[in-house]
């Protein structure tokens, strides 16, 4: 099993939209193919504080679909969804 590549942010800067901040942690899923980015996602969330931002970056297609439906299902917030080439990228707002 690959162990997912957790990153903590504490420092300003990164997003381009100054009402967006910066993700507190970055949950790197590329070469993960379902359900592995469902479930390390749902795992992260787990461990975060209500208020704190995930940055889910994957490039598994289904991925698309089943973050924002996993983040609906536990009752967090999709604040952006983004593609860049082959790599998604979304951060959710842990809710409760």
């Amino acid at each position: 099993m690959i162990a997912p590549i957790i990153y903590n942010h504490k420092v300003d800067g990164w997003m381009a939209d100054p009402k967006e901040r910066r993700p507190d942690r970055t949950l790197d899923c590329i070469g993960l193919y379902c359900p592995e980015p469902v479930f390390r996602t749902r795992l992260e969330l787990e461990r975060m504080e209500v208020g704190e931002v995930l940055e889910v970056v994957a490039d598994d297609p289904s991925a698309e679909e089943d973050i924002p439906r996993l983040a609906r299902r536990l009752g967090q917030e999709i604040i952006k969804v983004r593609k860049e080439g082959e790599k998604l990228i979304f951060l959710v707002r842990k809710a409760r």
